[in-house]
């Protein structure tokens, strides 16, 4: 056999496997996803993408590289047309030597779930793949950014995956998170549930596994295009600078109950995206572009409950910043809030150690942290977010109001007597605010500045632009023990 016959064989073997099993294809169109080669074809910049090892049998898995929108990716994409894209220890062993390089090279890695889960003819040596596959995502976590995007059934350890990446995206209708199948978790419950209801993207978002959903695959890798397109390439570079927008725009936006529109007056040209919408609703976290630097920024919603810190809220943000810290984007937080909530004596536990949580990641954070006082700041909400003794440069708005208290738990514990005397409540609850104000807490050094909030914009950019050069090293240590 000559030359041309060996390739003329070898074109017909790739040309076999491309074009898969056609019933099976079938049905993953019918069930509305997409095959696992179509999904990375969509993602990839056209004739980029290098498959590794493809045609290493039983693996049930496309892997390789190339570009997204001109900036290096890695993925790895289960297919569900092939054995339900369980996982082998071919398979394994793949995804392995994809992190590897990644690692090597300092690139993002996307993982494409669409899983059945283990394949169960290899029995307790499935086991061990889940462990070293996770082991090698935990040593990658905070070294290049990992995405992960639920588009079909992601059961049993494999949700464990969801959880070590940067960003998990799940699909709408399609993607299921479920560490046991609907048939288990009905007869649990004596109930009736669809898998969706009980493992879907909307219920998955409440609970916080998924950062991101998408109401359709093409959505999802959308996102994924905007998150590498946001974020640097690994921990060893800056992300990109793109000047899109006027540094000096003058922000419309001076209500700080209103945490949307700040969300969206702030960021250049509406570049937001924002991460847990639909968990812990107190407190709103996005990635923005601001002054073309792309930066996270933490929001206070004051519309819900006041801005009050529950356990979710203090658990979303701290994972954030934690985030942020990871690849060096600037930290900006807008504090508008009354404090910790008060709970049920059943979550007293929780929410102390959730407040720790946040308190620790803001203070372990070496990337530049600029805070904005943009209304009430009480206890530990001023404590972990916006204190000048937390971040590198802290700015007040005129109605901002820095206490241990709000004005009436103080009014109520402090001014007894003065009520008594016929005092007006709102009166002293006036004279409470103008005591923790603004022009006191600039005064004392609480705040850098009173500033116009129609210029916080431009604030906020001149200290990014201060602070990109800024270098704080923790001390040596193997990591810290965070409070979880």
């Amino acid at each position: 056999m000559d030359m041309s016959d060996i390739i003329k064989t070898l074109a017909k073997e790739k040309s076999n496997l491309l074009q898969g099993d056609a019933e099976r294809i079938a049905r993953q169109h019918g069930e509305g996803k997409c095959t696992a080669r179509e999904r990375v074809a969509k993602l990839f910049d056209a004739g980029s993408f290098v498959e590794m090892d493809a045609l290493r049998s039983d693996t049930n898995l496309v892997a390789g590289y190339g570009t997204v929108n001109g900036c290096a990716a890695y993925c790895f994409a289960q297919d569900y047309a092939s054995c339900g894209g369980a996982m082998t220890g071919a398979q394994a062993e793949k995804i392995q030597k994809l992190l590897n390089m990644a690692k090597l090279t300092g690139a993002p890695v996307v993982a494409m779930l669409d899983s059945a889960g283990v394949k169960l003819t290899e029995g307790a040596a499935s086991l061990p793949l889940y462990a070293k596959v996770m082991n090698q995502m935990a040593r990658l976590s905070g070294v290049c950014p990992l995405i992960a995007v639920v588009m079909g059934p992601c059961r049993g350890l494999s949700t464990l995956l969801t959880q070590v990446c940067d960003i998990t995206i799940q699909v709408n209708k399609t993607g299921e998170v479920a560490l046991h199948t609907a048939l288990v978790m009905n007869s649990e419950k004596g109930v009736e549930k669809t898998a969706q209801a009980l493992f879907g993207a909307e219920t998955m978002a409440k609970q916080g596994v998924c950062a991101l959903t998408a109401d359709s695959e093409d959505e999802a890798e959308a996102l994924v295009a905007a998150l590498i397109d946001m974020l640097p390439a690994c921990n060893m570079e800056s992300a990109p600078l793109v000047d899109e927008d006027d540094i000096n725009r003058l922000m419309v936006c001076e209500n700080a109950d209103d945490a949307t529109a700040i969300l969206t007056d702030v960021a250049d040209m509406g570049h937001v995206i924002e991460l847990y919408a639909a968990y812990g609703k107190a407190i709103r976290t996005a990635l923005c572009r601001i002054g073309g630097h792309t930066c996270g920024v933490v929001v206070s919603d004051y519309q819900n409950d006041n801005g009050r810190l529950f356990v979710e809220d203090c658990k979303k943000a701290a994972r954030f910043v934690r985030l942020c810290d990871c690849y060096s984007l600037p930290v900006v937080s807008f504090v508008h809030a009354d404090g910790i909530a008060v709970p049920c004596e059943c979550k007293q536990g929780d929410t102390i150690r959730a407040a720790a949580e946040l308190c620790y990641a803001y203070a372990e954070c070496t990337a530049p942290k600029i805070g904005i006082v943009a209304g009430n700041a009480v206890g530990a909400a001023y404590v972990a977010m916006g204190g000048k003794d937390m971040a590198d440069v802290s700015y007040a708005w005129p109605q901002a109001m820095i206490a241990p208290l709000t004005e009436e738990v103080a009014v109520q514990a402090l001014n007894e007597k003065e009520m008594l005397q016929g005092e007006k409540k709102e009166d002293l609850m006036a004279a409470y605010h103008d005591s923790c104000g603004a022009l006191f807490a600039a005064r004392t050094g609480m705040v850098d500045d009173v500033i116009d909030p129609k210029e916080t914009r431009k604030y906020i950019i001149a200290a990014m632009e201060m602070l990109v050069s800024k270098h704080d090293v923790n001390l040596p240590r193997k990591h810290g023990n965070l409070p979880l």
